[in-house]
């Protein structure tokens, strides 16, 4: 934009200089053009008033002295034609050409003559005048003059040199203002665009400086920067909520749990004790809801700070954890590593929740007899943890929802769950500037794939 405002300046000065110095240049020309016609008709209409004796007596006389000082004086050919257009007196330069016969024919009329109108650089050829020589009303002959013009069309040159180095200094000064208007106008506009980018990014306390540019772009950013902090406040207080939601709701959903239990004892009818254990399990169900309404709140909240954390590391520790649970439903649950130091660079705990999510998913649809395999491995510049499982897998149309809070596909809609474990494992990745992938396994089953940025291989930011 910077570029386009800069050459739209320029284009504009350009033109106003053309229109101004076109004309200019022009008046210089025709300017020095008159003055050399001026001073050739002035010497002309002197030898006129000595040519009578010589075109009526037909000797010389004193012109032909006259023009023969001038020419070897000036260097200028001159000569005395009679009406017959016989030249009479002429001098050593002179030579007649194609530009002496209109001449000749004006001055024959009774007319003086002079050409051309402008001497232009490019342009050669003389100057001639011609003034015709009368006695008593009646014209006997005319003197003609042919002057060089290179000293004219020197002295035009250099004038018009001398415009176009002050249009090229005109040009320059308009290019750094230009440059200097331009960066001036769009420098809130410039920030206004890196702002929005480091607050898409997870930065929500970026604002932009509105003492900056012109009054109309000031009030923009100060409107942008008032719109920041009221979506800002109001994710802020929608977070909270959420939070403090889950979190307060923990406590009387506690209670709820335990009056519930301690009624068990006192219940002897088979169908009681069954509509107990039910009761149970929703409680069961309303924590698990409401601790992954915690997690996701708090997940969202994060400043996105970034660490280090050993990937190997963590996968091995979160493997090891679900192993009795894996043991207890008859999956076989392994990990595989490289032997490349495998660091990645994410948020706080981003590993070790999107793994605890992916591995419970895995372990819970393989079913009995079923493998779950946690590889972790350098790519594409950074770290690779996949879980692959073979349960049921996904459909494509399912893959693309899967991401989506509280979505549950509709053969599993009796499986314990709250549908944000996928939602949880999304948002810390995108914290994280990782990727989330979600393919079908061969020949069936779910690759749950996590990519996170390299981290640096220092012992002092290693988390993990």
């Amino acid at each position: 934009m910077r570029r386009r405002l800069v050459v739209s300046y320029l284009l504009l000065m350009v033109l106003v200089l053309i229109a101004l110095e076109t004309p200019l240049a022009a008046t210089l020309a025709s300017r020095e053009t008159d003055l050399l016609r001026a001073d050739r008709l002035a010497d002309a209409t002197r030898f006129a008033s000595l040519a009578g004796p010589a075109l009526r007596g037909g000797v010389p006389g004193p012109i032909g002295g006259e023009l023969a000082s001038y020419d070897e004086l000036y260097g200028i050919g001159a000569a005395l034609v009679d009406r017959d257009r016989r030249t009479v007196v002429a001098s050593r330069s002179w030579r007649p050409g194609p530009d002496t016969d209109p001449a000749l024919d004006h001055a024959l009329s009774g007319q003086q003559f002079s050409a051309p109108d402008s001497v232009v650089p490019w342009a050669a050829g003389p100057v001639v005048v011609a003034v015709p020589v009368n006695d008593g009303g009646e014209v006997l002959g005319a003197v003609l003059i042919a002057s060089p013009a290179d000293g004219v069309r020197r002295a035009v040159a250099a004038r018009w040199l001398l415009l176009v180095a002050i249009g090229v200094v005109a040009v320059l000064a308009c290019v750094l203002t230009a440059f200097g208007l331009a960066g001036w106008v769009l420098r809130p506009v410039t920030e206004l665009d890196a702002v929005t980018h480091e607050i898409a990014e997870g930065d929500r306390g970026a604002r932009v400086q509105h003492r900056l540019g012109p009054p109309e772009l000031r009030r923009l950013a100060a409107s942008f920067n008032h719109m920041a902090d009221a979506v800002s406040d109001v994710m802020d207080r929608q977070r909270a909520f959420v939070a403090h939601a889950s979190h307060q709701l923990r406590n009387p959903l506690t209670a709820l749990r335990l009056r519930v239990e301690e009624l068990g004892p006192s219940l002897t009818d088979p169908e009681g004790r069954a509509e107990h254990r039910l009761a149970l399990e929703e409680t069961d169900r309303l924590a698990l809801l409401l601790d992954a309404l915690l997690t996701l709140a708090r997940a969202e909240r994060a400043e996105n700070q970034r660490v280090a954390v050993d990937a190997a590391a963590v996968a091995a520790s979160r493997v090891a954890a679900w192993q009795p649970l894996a043991r207890h439903r008859s999956v076989a649950l392994r990990l595989t590593t490289s032997d490349v130091p495998t660091y990645a660079r994410t948020v706080p705990t981003a590993v070790d929740q999107a793994l605890d999510a992916l591995i419970d998913n895995a372990v819970k649809f393989s079913g009995a007899g079923g493998e779950v395999t946690v590889t972790v491995r350098p790519a594409d510049g950074g770290v690779c943890l996949e879980v692959r499982d073979t349960g049921p897998g996904m459909p494509p149309d399912q893959l693309d929802r899967a991401t989506e809070r509280f979505w549950r596909a509709p053969d599993v809609q009796n499986v314990e769950g709250a549908g944000l474990g996928l939602t949880i494992v999304a948002v810390l990745v995108d914290a994280s500037d990782g990727r989330l992938t979600m393919r079908p396994a061969q020949p069936r089953g779910l690759v749950a794939g996590l990519w996170f940025p390299a981290g640096p291989d220092s012992p002092a930011e290693r988390v993990g």
